[in-house]
Formats: structure tokens, sequence, C-alpha cells
């Protein structure tokens, strides 16, 4: 005689923060999901890391959980550095029934697309990144024409990646200085991620993005989950609200190339299927 497969109908345990203060966030956010902010960076937390950013897709439970959540939370919101309409394009956020409020806060918060009125909105770009892309041909090849290494054309921003290279890591530190040059030149930044080198306008970043956001929306508790060094910055408008007195959960989407988030965070997950399932089971645990 065969046994009978039984299947718990419990909703999976919430893994347990490592802090103090991550606890306290995720109490306060059990407790008052109404008033929670999710915001979530999209490459590398909910889209896997690929050679070719344009072949990059969220994770295919990503949308479904973020479905799940979204109404019982006061807002989701992605923060990245990628053009609006791009990652709305690539993690498939339009027209998903449960997502009418979600919100992508693209290039570092200087584009909005909103799912209610399916528009991006945003200032006119900084005359600087035009000049820096017109001029870094020249300078890769100074700089030795690496193999393998090509640049992505952002819009608002223009970003250098070694990921292809022979020796991507070695390409990376040689490009650093001769790029911060020339974003000096056009009044630029260059933000250092996993083995890209964008170069951007200053005042803007994900720091800046998720802090006015918060205060738009009257966030009481936030939750930021997040992968690369150009996360820093959320992390830290995280630590000062939490200054402020407002709940905040750090959730750093492990990788190995950047141990400096999973150092500060309250919760480690394993990529960005940690992070689906993370999102899963607190849409679970709300009811």
């Amino acid at each position: 005689m065969g046994t009978q497969e039984t299947h718990s109908t419990e909703p999976a345990e919430l893994p347990t923060p490592t802090t103090p203060q991550g606890q306290q966030a995720l109490d306060a956010i059990r407790a008052r999901p109404r008033t929670t902010l999710v915001a979530l960076d999209f490459d590398g937390t909910l889209a896997p890391i690929v050679e070719n950013p344009d072949d990059a897709r969220a994770h295919p439970d990503a949308v479904p959980a973020l479905a799940a959540l979204a109404p019982k939370v006061a807002s989701v919101a992605v923060v990245t550095g990628r053009p609006a309409a791009v990652a709305v394009r690539n993690g498939g956020f339009a027209g998903v029934p449960g997502l009418e409020h979600l919100t992508v806060l693209g290039h570092y918060g200087a584009e909005r697309w909103d799912a209610r009125t399916g528009t991006v909105s945003a200032p006119a770009p900084h005359p600087g990144v035009a000049a820096a892309r017109a001029e870094l041909p020249g300078v890769l090849d100074a700089a030795g024409a690496w193999q393998g290494t090509w640049v992505e054309e952002k819009g608002r921003a223009v970003a250098v990646h070694t990921r292809r290279a022979q020796d991507p890591q070695t390409a990376f530190e040689a490009l650093r200085q001769p790029l911060a040059d020339l974003a000096a030149r056009h009044g630029l930044i260059v933000e250092p991620g996993r083995m890209v080198l964008e170069l951007r306008p200053p005042g803007v970043d994900k720091g800046v993005a998720l802090h006015e956001y918060v205060r738009e929306i009257g966030a009481e508790a936030v939750l930021y989950a997040g992968d690369d060094l150009g996360d820093l910055p959320a992390f830290a408008a995280v630590e000062k609200l939490r200054s402020d007195g407002v709940p905040g959960l750090l959730v750093a989407s492990g990788s190995a190339e950047v141990s400096e988030l999973a150092e500060r965070a309250d919760l480690v997950v394993d990529g960005p299927a940690g992070v689906v399932r993370l999102l899963r089971t607190l849409a679970d645990q709300l009811g």
C-alpha cells in the first residue's frame, strides 16, 4: 500500500533578520502593511545578472509575487539605473492585475513610470552625457582598447561594461581613472558596479529617489532590496529614515562580487530567486 502525500496549507516562515533594527522593521511591516513601501532594484535583485543587459528579464516568479504583495502594502516601487521604459519592458510590469499602482523610478529617479497611466515623465537630459558619449571611443582606445569591453547606451547615462573582457577586473581598474576624468570634464560622475562603470549626472541616485518617494507617499515602514554598489545610497537612505523613526528593512540579494551590501543588510537572500521567495512569503504572511 502506498503512502498518501500531504501538503501543508500553512504559509512559509519569513527569514529572521540578523539585526534588531531589521527585526523591528519586519514587525512594523507585518503590523502595518498598508503604510509600508516595498522598494526593489531590478538587475541582480528582480532579474538575474546576464552578460548582455538587453537580455535581462525578471525572474519568472517575480511578477506573480509582486502582484500578490502590491495590493497589501502602500506601494511597490522598482528603483533602477535603467531607463524606466526598459525596466517596465524587461520586467513585464505593464498591464498586470494587482500592479495597478506600481511605480518605476528609472535612471536613479530622474524618470518615473506609473502603471496607472502607463506613461514616463522626466526632465530634459543632462547635456554632459551626450558630450561624454561622443568622446568615449577615443578614451577607450587610449586606455588600451580592451577586447570585450563594450558601451551601453542608457539615454540619460552611458555605461562601460568589462564583464566580457578577457580579464574583466583588470579592464575595470584600468578604465576607472580615464572615465573619471572624462566624467569630470562634462559635469558627470562615475558610478561603479559589477564590472560596469556608469557615467551619469550628479545629484541623482537611488538614495535620493527612495527618500523623496517615501516622503511623497507618507510611508511609515520601508523594505529595500538591492545587490550592487549603486544600491548603497538607498541603504544609506533607509538608515537615515531609521534615525528619523521610520523602520526600515535592508535586504541584500546575495552576491560574491559585492560584499558591502551583505555587510550592511539585515537579511541576505540567495539572489533574485531568494528575493522572490521573500516577497511571496511576505504576501502570504500578510493574509
